[in-house]
């Protein structure tokens, strides 16, 4: 019967054991600083394998370097001990969601969650501090030999206080700015990197401060070939000068968004997105900027049609032609006059006809035009049906009309435009250039919570969202805020019926007492998460009505903390022989709590179903069904074992102090050899 490690994934074990699958000569073993035997990388060997001309120390080369860069590549690949503890009395819905909450420092929050979520995970939004100077960068010591980092990486020790500050103000006068800043989203990247899917894709936002450098840290940790775009923001406008006295820089109206694949052979080519513009908004704003405004005419009616030949594409397939006859064309201005209808009202009304003439490049307009010619047939409307081979209608019959002489293309308004929110929008497709100043008017209303370090437009998101997601996908943001990822991920699932789920982490940084958030109640950055999901979840389910029944707005709350276990549990040579008797899990913890480091071990999502029930007496914890049981009661006989083995799960997993006697030890691995076979046990 195996025990469980009970620490995040081992990187570089990992690592070491893959070397040893391609080049079994290059692995060693070695003595650790315990004197125990370990395997190494014998790296002359490697380089001998991987290189004729081995790069010399000091040989000048291509390369993206900073002080502590190898501690903050080491800080990523080290394990850590840590956990995460529910809280059920903060969560929502928790035994049914599917959403997660989590409280906590990022690095080791991530660490957490590498093997449970490796490649699992379709879209990373982060939106992390920008170092400008008057920010917060996180607190990585990397002046700290490797076990003192250790001990003090917890946020709290076992009386409840702080052990060290996980956050440091990164002015501009330190002498380690853009080092400081560097340090802490290397490692971050890094571990976020391994969860990602093989088609995931990772968006950043950033402005000018740190731009330059954080395409260089995503080019060596994604990969240049991997890059996608970067992706100019503009959240507000600039009108003339402001703020105080004069400056020799240009107002500051842009951010960005750096977008990555996983692999980039592997994602799919993003779902389009547009913006949209009210038609009547539109029309006044082209009227007042001398624009010419071609949807003016509509094909109220498009008459009889009547069968006159057919031609061929390129491809040989059939193209039928239709000569069009009692059909009516009217102008908006005619619609308006003759109905007494407003201008919104008119295009609203005949937005499906609605139509400006064009000349395209197409080589069906031509084919058609001459078979026309050829049969002398007149009309001023033609039609034809056909089925394309690109483009939207790509596929199915379509019908396309052809006015005059010159067979102009009737081009719809219909094509270019959709109805949001019962107003008819002309929708353009977005390239690298998003204009979101219209959102940011009332930005620190959305939510319905107040946020002193600034929001995200929830529709901004909600972009992102559209590109790359589609249904079941898991979307996490580490550097959450007021959590208007998960605002949009409810969103957005309310709008098309998705089952996203979101992985919110944010670490519980204190509010400043003079901000208004302070005063509201809130005193720390996750309260104001939490609470703007509660808020957020119930407006969006109300307002999508019906189709919402289904609407997931819940979140399982947990918190990162140092492991259940005493320190005997990880280190047993350090202590006496009367100290390994002793019970090894810390006395402030649940059968819970165990439960949840048992799952992130055994690579269980931590949204999974979970049941507890009695047997014989003893409470009995089941995982997605029969998939994982544990019990940690105390006094486990040979009875609850047989009952449980009897169920055949695929794991099951107890304390090693929960058996009621020897007998129970000596049995246990023959009940189950006997009862299920299959099963794997392990003890903590």
């Amino acid at each position: 019967m195996d025990k469980l490690k009970m620490q995040s994934f081992d990187v570089i074990g990992s690592n070491v054991q893959k070397i040893a699958q391609l080049f079994p000569h290059c692995v060693t073993e070695i003595l650790n600083k315990d004197g125990k035997p370990q395997l190494a990388i014998d790296f002359e060997k490697l380089q001998a394998e991987l290189s004729n001309d081995i790069i010399a120390e000091g040989q000048e080369r291509y390369q993206f370097t900073w002080p502590d860069k190898r501690a903050a590549n080491r800080l990523a690949n080290t394990p850590t001990t840590m956990t995460l503890r529910p809280c059920r009395e903060e969560s929502v819905d928790f035994v049914n969601t599917q959403n997660l909450y989590i409280e906590g420092d990022n690095l080791d929050v991530l660490k957490v969650l590498r093997e449970t979520y490796l490649g699992k995970v379709k879209m990373i939004y982060i939106d992390p501090p920008y170092n400008t100077g008057n920010d917060f960068v996180y607190n990585d010591d990397f002046s700290k030999e490797k076990e003192e980092f250790e001990q003090s990486s917890g946020l709290l020790d076992e009386e409840g206080n702080q052990t060290i500050d996980p956050m440091q103000r990164n002015t501009e006068s330190n002498g380690r700015f853009h080092t400081d800043w560097l340090n802490m989203i290397y490692p971050r990247l890094k571990v976020a990197r391994d969860l990602l899917s093989e088609d995931g894709v990772i968006f950043i936002s950033i402005d000018d401060n740190e731009v330059e450098n954080l395409l260089k840290v995503c080019n060596e940790i994604f990969g240049e070939d991997n890059y996608i775009n970067t992706i100019s923001l503009k959240l507000k406008n600039i009108a003339g000068a402001s703020g105080g006295g004069e400056d020799k820089r240009l107002k500051k109206n842009m951010e960005f968004i750096l977008a990555y694949a996983k692999d980039y052979g592997s994602i799919s080519q993003f779902y389009n997105v547009y913006a949209y513009t009210p038609i009547s908004e539109l029309v006044e704003q082209y009227r007042a900027e001398g624009i010419s405004w071609k949807y003016t005419t509509a094909l109220v009616d498009p008459g009889y049609k009547t069968y006159v030949a057919s031609t061929i594409d390129g491809d040989g397939l059939e193209i039928k032609i239709y000569k069009r006859t009692d059909f009516v064309i009217k102008s908006i201005s005619q619609i308006m006059k003759e109905e007494r209808i407003s201008e919104k009202t008119a295009y609203n009304k005949y937005a499906h006809c609605i139509f400006q003439t064009a000349m395209p490049q197409s080589s069906i307009r031509p084919r058609v035009m001459t078979k026309v010619k050829e049969i002398g047939f007149e009309s001023d409307i033609y039609s034809i049906e056909y089925v394309p081979k690109t483009g939207r209608n790509k596929g199915i019959l379509y019908e396309q009309f052809y006015k005059g002489d010159n067979f102009r293309l009737l081009a719809w308004l219909k094509d270019v435009s959709e109805e949001k929110d019962g107003v008819l929008c002309k929708k353009d497709l977005q390239g690298t250039l998003w204009d979101f100043v219209g959102e940011t008017k009332n930005l620190t209303k959305e939510g319905s919570v107040s946020f002193p370090n600034g929001k995200k437009p929830v529709k901004l998101i909600q972009r992102m969202l559209k590109m790359v997601t589609s249904n079941e996908e898991i979307i996490i943001d580490f550097f959450s805020g007021s959590a208007t990822t998960a605002h949009a991920v409810m969103k957005l699932n309310a709008e098309d019926g998705g089952n996203r789920k979101f992985i919110m982490v944010q670490l519980p940084e204190k509010t400043d007492e003079k901000s208004e958030a302070y005063k509201a109640g809130y005193e720390n950055i996750c309260e104001i998460g939490k609470e703007r999901i509660r808020r957020a979840g119930k407006k969006v389910k109300e307002e999508a009505g019906e189709k919402a029944d289904k609407l997931d707005i819940g979140f399982r709350v947990l918190k990162l903390d140092s492991s259940n276990m005493k320190d005997v549990y990880y280190t047993p040579s350090q202590f006496t022989i009367d100290d390994l008797f002793n019970e090894n899990i810390k006395p402030d913890r649940t059968a819970e709590d165990l439960l949840f480091q048992v799952m992130l071990e055994h690579g269980i999502e931590l949204s999974a179903k979970i049941e507890t029930k009695q047997l014989n007496g003893k409470h009995v914890h089941f995982v997605d069904d029969n998939y994982l049981i544990a019990c940690f009661d105390a006094d486990v006989n040979e009875s609850t074992i047989t009952e449980i083995a009897k169920l055949k799960p695929i794991y099951f997993v107890m304390r090693d102090s929960s058996a009621n006697n020897d007998n129970v030890i000596d049995n246990f691995e023959q009940i189950f050899r006997h009862y299920s076979p299959e099963t794997t046990c392990k003890i903590i």
